[in-house]
C-alpha cells in the first residue's frame, strides 16, 4: 500500500480529488496518511478531518526563521512515513533537504501544459490570466516529478483543456481543474500505486 502524504495551501480541491479518487476505485493500493498545509486556515485540513486523516498545520509564521521552519515541516513529514509527496496547490518553497532525501518521490500539479506558463510566480490565477493574455488555443494541466528547480522535474502527465471564447482567469482556472487537474492528478497516483509509472526509471511523458 503506497503510503500519500498530501501538501496544500487553499481550499484542498485536488485533495479532494485524491480522497474521491481512494473512493470511487479510481485509485487503489495507496491510502493518504497525512495532510499538511502551511496555511492554519485552510480548508484542506477541515476535508482532511472530515475524512478520518490526519492534518497537521506548519506554517512559517509559527516560526523564528526558515530553518526552524524547514526543520519542523520535516519532522512533520517524517512522521508519516510517506512512500510518495503530493503538492497538491502546496505555495512553499520545500527545503532543499527534504527534496534530496525523496528524490524521485515528490510530484507536483502545475495548472498549464509545462512548459509553458511554468516558473518562479506562475501559480494560482495568474497562469490563467497569462496563457488568456497570451491568447492560447489550448492550455491544460501537468504532474510532474519535483526537483530542486521550479516546475522543472520530469514531466509524468499532461492533459490538453480548450480556450474558449470569453473566458475570464477564473473560468479558465475551473475548467482547467475541473477537466484536467482532478483527472490527472489521481490518475498519477494510481499508476504509481500500481507500478505503471517507474519514478526511478521515469521515460517520458504519458498523455491521457
Amino acid at each position: 500500500m503506497l503510503r500519500v502524504l498530501v501538501c496544500v495551501s487553499g481550499g484542498g480541491t485536488n485533495l479532494q480529488a485524491i480522497i474521491d479518487g481512494t473512493k470511487d476505485g479510481r485509485i487503489t493500493n495507496a491510502e493518504i496518511v497525512r495532510v499538511i498545509s502551511n496555511n492554519r486556515k485552510a480548508y484542506a485540513l477541515t476535508r482532511a478531518e472530515e475524512n478520518g486523516i490526519c492534518a497537521v498545520c506548519v506554517s512559517p509564521k509559527d516560526f523564528g526563521d526558515r530553518e526552524q521552519f524547514n526543520r519542523a515541516f520535516m519532522d512533520a513529514v517524517e512522521e508519516a512515513q510517506p512512500d510518495l509527496i503530493v503538492l497538491a496547490g502546496f505555495l512553499v518553497v520545500l527545503p532543499k533537504e527534504l527534496v534530496g532525501k525523496y528524490v524521485n518521490r515528490i510530484i507536483n500539479i502545475h495548472p498549464a501544459l509545462i512548459p509553458s506558463f511554468c516558473g518562479k510566480g506562475y501559480y494560482g490565477l495568474t497562469v490563467h490570466e497569462k496563457a488568456l493574455e497570451r491568447g492560447v488555443k489550448v492550455t491544460g494541466a501537468t504532474v510532474h516529478l519535483v526537483d530542486e528547480g521550479t516546475d522543472t522535474g520530469p514531466i509524468l502527465l499532461q492533459k490538453a483543456v480548450e480556450v474558449e471564447d470569453g473566458d475570464t482567469p477564473e473560468t479558465l482556472q475551473r475548467r482547467v481543474m475541473e477537466q484536467a487537474e482532478w483527472v490527472l492528478l489521481p490518475k498519477a497516483i494510481d499508476l504509481i500505486a500500481n507500478g505503471r509509472i517507474d519514478l526511478d526509471r521515469l521515460g517520458g511523458t504519458v498523455g491521457v
